[in-house]
């Protein structure tokens, strides 16, 4: 199980669970949890970043990520996802995710995972913006710099 610091989650975006999203157990399935923190980070860089990206010039793709499953998450519950940055680095950033359940008042999952600047195009990396680091500095209050 990976071990997260405590953080002050700034963004959430709310999560509709789907009945197809439901196994036999009655719960969501782990392969849906990626889903919602996909869902959760795309609307992150929507609202932080005040533009959408374009993946093909200027986009950050995951190059790693963990997830641990805590508690289930089942058709009915009141489920968002909360979003943060907590590290910028020259070409990479880091993002902690958690699922929070509002049913039941519990942390149903949590995700730490890196993204990488990326052009497409020309299948490179990239320097994350400055637009986009001060961005999300500003959104943020409490972030850490990588050197």
């Amino acid at each position: 199980m990976t071990v997260l610091k405590s953080f002050n989650f700034f963004h959430t975006t709310p999560i509709q669970i789907r009945f197809n999203d439901i196994d036999k157990l009655d719960h969501a399935s782990n392969s849906v949890y990626q889903q919602y923190y996909d869902l959760g980070r795309i609307k992150y860089f929507d609202e932080v970043l005040e533009e959408q990206m374009d993946f093909e010039v200027e986009g950050l793709v995951l190059a790693g990520i963990s997830i641990d499953f805590l508690y289930p998450i089942k058709l009915y519950d009141d489920v968002v996802v909360r979003t943060k940055i907590f590290s910028i680095g020259n070409k990479s950033l880091k993002m902690s995710q958690e699922l929070y359940n509002k049913t039941t008042g519990k942390i149903a999952s949590t995700s730490l995972a890196t993204l990488v600047g990326y052009n497409n195009n020309q299948e490179v990396t990239i320097t994350v913006p400055e637009r986009w680091r001060m961005r999300i500095v500003a959104y943020e209050h409490d972030i850490l710099f990588e050197v």
